[in-house]
């Protein structure tokens, strides 16, 4: 028996659709059909980012400073920002990440100095505020920030996924499209791709090291 030797099976947006109206019991007919499946598509995709951490959707990006310049924006495909370290002659040094509350009681917003501290101001357009304000304009911080998934834009789009979540997608696609088309088979679907998606989501992982150690201090009860 001879193998394919071949790991490039991949779907498009039409071929998403036609695997989910299939689950439907339902056959694409017109385009109508085609354009509110898209849709759905991306909605789902918006939802996604709801859920949790998707491991691919993370992006590593370095904003370089500028002295006196407390604010950045990271661009509206920022969903959040996940770690940030200062970056000084070669040298990284954490940054603490703190709360919009921490950050509007910090009395002297001006004050200049290497920054240990960051708030993500989660606009539309989600800003990087830094304190103490930077010193120099040498500086760098190196963030890792979740980003949005690439839509699905035309038919023959491919999916921004690893091949690891097509079930997931394909699973929520008929379920979304079975809420409007055929509400009879919802309950079986929406089962279908909550298994689909957890199991999907708890192998896309940080597989770091976790140790326990146990305090051995000694207290005496009297």
């Amino acid at each position: 028996m001879t193998v394919s030797d071949s790991t490039d099976f991949e779907l498009d947006v039409s071929d998403y659709i036609e695997e989910a109206y299939e689950r439907c019991g339902l056959e694409v007919r017109t385009g109508y059909d085609l354009k509110t499946a898209k849709r759905s598509l991306n909605l789902m995709l918006a939802d996604w980012a709801n859920r949790g951490l998707n491991q691919w959707t993370i992006d590593q990006t370095t904003v370089s400073l500028t002295e006196g310049t407390a604010e950045y924006t990271l661009g509206a495909s920022t969903i959040d920002v996940l770690d940030a370290v200062i970056r000084r002659s070669g040298t990284d040094f954490a940054l603490e990440r703190i709360s919009r509350g921490d950050y509007i009681n910090i009395p002297t917003k001006t004050t200049k100095a290497r920054p240990s501290q960051f708030f993500v101001d989660r606009q539309i357009n989600p800003v990087l505020k830094l304190w103490p304000v930077p010193e120099n304009s040498t500086d760098t911080v190196i963030i890792d920030k979740l980003v949005r998934m690439d839509d699905a834009d035309t038919f023959t789009n491919t999916m921004d996924l690893p091949f690891r979540f097509y079930p997931c997608l394909a699973a929520g696609l008929a379920y979304y499209l079975a809420m409007k088309r055929a509400p009879e088979r919802v309950q079986l679907l929406k089962a279908v791709y909550e298994e689909e998606f957890d199991r999907a989501a708890s192998e896309d992982r940080d597989r770091s090291s976790f140790n326990i150690q146990p305090s051995m201090a000694y207290s005496r009860v009297l």
